[in-house]
């Protein structure tokens, strides 16, 4: 029996466990899946998360409920020796496993571009998480119900002050959603006013979202900074020590919420602890039939899709274009790879990766959105509909659908859920404490986890 090893449970790696289970007969092949987690993100969702439209957890997909012929082990891959067909595994309990296999597919995901930008690496929260998006809203939320308690000034004004850096679709969306999310909140602290709030949109270049043209990129810097917002165009962080955050332009403030969704970079293990081929960039070197390798030869058994992958992008009109690193592309990829480690198996031929986009959507907060298709452009609630119409098929299992659909019915009812629940961060420190309020009052603060920032807005 043939052993298939997956490496990363997230789009790619979910989709081709879930097709393979679909295609599969019984006793043709064993599936084995290593990702940490246990469950896929669905990442698209995460700006609403953070901004209380979405239950945390309805946006994370459990890997053994629905995969239930593939083995998942929980661990990191941490190098795989393609000459010796062997992966090596970090268990939770930190000893390190070997696992072998026949077929290896790639797909874990890549990482965050961060630079050594001093105070980042302390304060900053990414969002390519769902537990990094919870800990972005329960910050925020913590932030009013302290700025409530103090004077007009520069103290409350820092609490209440965001900082996102990166102009792209996590970027631009999650921004919308916070900036929605706490303007909302004011109705819930007369004691604090809109002139309080201070939140910061930094793109290194000269526009945002870079998927869409320019005309209406330019519409949502202009409808960003009508709602309150300041959007920095050709702005880098230089520095965002100690709460001060201070940017290549000159612009200086205290803010004490910062969040970082500035790119993908390179998954190390692939960049780094393989003997696959890698481009310049540390991305897999993939072909158009998703198999590892050049077009003129590829590797034996070996396979690779989703975000660290450099998979050619055969719909597009400029030669040598690789596929972005989106959910629109990693979903069809694990599809199609599903079907082609299958046609492999039985002797038949595989099929080239081809999609063309059916456009770009993305949430701007509550009934704010933008929506484009070649030349055409819809803003508004249009818009917004139709993300959320789109993201609502997209999202995997009609149970999760169900329950993000029914996540949705009270906030457009009641509103949002104001509960913050940042002591979940350290759960034991009451405890610790006794009952005796902590002397230190960020010790209830959820700092969250950090770095990493991704997803995409992309249909």
């Amino acid at each position: 029996m043939r052993r298939i090893l997956i490496v990363g449970g997230g789009y790619a790696g979910f989709y081709t466990a879930w097709g393979l289970e679909k295609r599969l007969r019984r006793g043709e092949a064993e599936v084995t899946l290593v990702d940490p987690h246990g469950y896929m993100t669905y990442q698209p969702f995460l700006p609403e998360v953070a901004a209380g439209s979405v239950e945390a957890r309805h946006v994370a997909v459990s890997l053994r409920a629905h995969l239930h012929r593939t083995t998942v082990v929980a661990g990191h891959v941490t190098s795989i020796d393609h000459a010796r067909r062997t992966a090596t595994v970090r268990l939770p309990e930190g000893g390190l496993r070997d696992v072998a296999y026949d077929t290896v597919v790639v797909t874990a995901g890549a990482v965050t571009r961060t630079f050594p930008v001093p105070g980042v690496a302390d304060a900053a929260i990414g969002l390519k998480h769902v537990e990094e998006a919870v800990a972005v809203r329960d910050t925020l939320l913590t932030a009013f119900e302290r700025a409530a308690t103090l004077p007009p000034g520069p103290q409350r004004r820092a609490l209440l002050t965001v900082t996102v850096v990166g102009g792209g679709f996590t970027g631009v969306e999650l921004f919308g959603e916070l900036l929605a999310l706490a303007h909302s909140l004011l109705r819930s602290y007369p004691e604090l006013s809109a002139s309080d709030l201070s939140f910061h949109l930094v793109e290194a270049r000269d526009r945002i979202l870079p998927e869409v043209t320019d005309r209406p990129g330019a519409w949502v810097v202009r409808h960003l900074e009508r709602r309150g917002g300041h959007v920095h165009l050709g702005a880098q962080l230089v520095s965002a020590e100690d709460g001060h955050v201070v940017l290549s332009t000159g612009e200086s403030y205290d803010g004490e919420i910062l969040v970082w969704t500035a790119g993908n970079g390179a998954h190390p293990v692939v960049a780094r602890q393989t003997d696959l081929p890698v481009d310049e960039r540390g991305l897999l070197r993939v072909r158009a039939d998703l198999r590892v390798g050049t077009e003129e030869q590829a590797v034996p058994d070996a396979w690779g899709a989703g975000d660290n992958a450099a998979v050619p992008d055969l719909a597009s009109p400029v030669a040598g274009a690789r596929t972005v690193p989106n959910a629109q592309h990693a979903v069809r990829q694990g599809r199609l790879l599903a079907a082609n480690l299958v046609a492999d198996l039985r002797g038949r031929r595989v099929r080239r990766y081809v999609h063309h986009s059916l456009g770009t959507v993305a949430t701007l907060g509550l009934g704010h959105g933008i929506f484009q298709y070649r030349r055409i452009v819809i803003t508004g609630f249009l818009a917004w509909l139709l993300h959320r119409g789109y993201h609502v098929l997209a999202v995997p299992t009609w149970e999760r659908k169900v329950r993000v659909l029914l996540d949705w019915t009270p906030v457009v009812l009641f509103g949002r859920d104001v509960v913050g629940l940042a002591a979940v961060q350290r759960p034991r420190a009451a405890f610790l404490a006794g009952g005796e309020p902590p002397a230190d009052p960020d010790t209830l603060v959820a700092a969250g986890p950090r770095g990493r920032g991704s997803g995409s807005g992309r249909l």
